[in-house]
């Protein structure tokens, strides 16, 4: 019923990760181990917890995260069977021992009711070691109002802590964007399907942050911010309609930010960003949106 999807290409914290899996109190699930053509081989490792819970491993030949993290996802996903039900947890987060546990304790509740089910979270810092408070969410949460209030920075979401239909995955996939930066915010989005998110807080997912991540690392500001304007491209396009107008000018003002920032702003881009200020107008909002298009705009028109 429950796959467990492990995107494998980093050595350092996986035994940490197979660990937490060998000690869940409910073992009612199955590991699908990707490796994306690592040079780190794990076969010894994995050879020390045969038998102390259901795994298949598969080495890829070709690398293919480098290139596209969510094609590596979907690869690794396609390794699974009839279960219903995925976890992509990552190589270098772990789940605390009630995890599968509470899942299945809670089941008969969310089932068709939700198709997006989180757990609440703590993060690591892998240079302190030090372990943040927990994160927790509304129990039911609509997919929109939970990416408000990350967009907000009022909480935390990263990819390992959920758990989501196969049905629903099938329907939509994920949308690509550089590093996958985003591209679970998006899924949740999707893959909710009008459907309200289910938290389960009473068990706790530990999300790695280490120069080894890439939230982690500093080097990659370009490609994030390449991936805010695609991400909030879409948001715009396709999930506009449901946030309040206050909220729709927060996040074009985001939006028009990401793309000054990247300096690919176009005197077209100027225009659309005018006309989605019209439409949701507001005369201070609009007001500083004309000095800046004066301020910036006309460099790249006389350029």
């Amino acid at each position: 019923m429950l796959a467990i999807i492990i995107p494998y290409y980093k050595y350092l914290f996986f035994e940490v990760t197979l660990k937490s899996l060998a000690n869940q109190r409910d073992k009612r699930f199955k590991v699908y181990i990707g490796d994306d053509a690592s040079p780190e081989e794990p076969s010894g490792l994995l050879e020390k917890y045969k038998g102390q819970f259901d795994f298949l491993y598969h080495r890829f030949e070709t690398n293919r995260g480098a290139i596209s993290l969510t094609e590596q996802w979907e690869r690794c996903i396609s390794l699974s069977n009839n279960e219903e039900w995925l976890m992509i947890l990552g190589d270098d987060d772990y789940l605390d021992d009630t995890v599968v546990e509470s899942w299945y304790k809670h089941y008969d509740f969310f089932n068709h009711k939700s198709n997006v089910i989180r757990f609440a979270t703590k993060t690591i810092d892998q240079k302190t070691e030090r372990i943040s408070k927990v994160f927790t969410h509304p129990v039911l949460e609509s997919a929109i109002d939970s990416f408000y209030r990350r967009f907000q920075g009022n909480t935390r979401s990263s990819l390992s802590e959920y758990i989501f239909s196969k049905k629903t995955f099938l329907k939509y996939k994920f949308r690509d964007y550089p590093l996958a930066w985003h591209s679970d915010d998006k899924a949740w989005l999707d893959f909710s399907d009008g459907k309200p998110i289910f938290t389960i807080n009473d068990s706790v997912v530990f999300i790695r942050i280490s120069d080894f991540s890439i939230t982690g690392k500093s080097d990659n500001s370009e490609l994030k911010n390449l991936a805010v304007i695609k991400f909030l491209k879409d948001i715009i396009s396709y999930q506009f309609y449901l946030i309040t107008k206050e909220q729709r000018l927060e996040v074009l003002y985001n939006y028009e930010r990401a793309l000054c920032l990247s300096r690919q702003i176009t005197i077209i881009d100027w225009g659309k960003l005018g006309k989605l200020y019209l439409e949701n107008f507001n005369p201070n909002f609009f007001v500083k949106f004309l000095k800046r298009f004066l301020k910036n705009g006309f460099q790249i028109w006389n350029s």
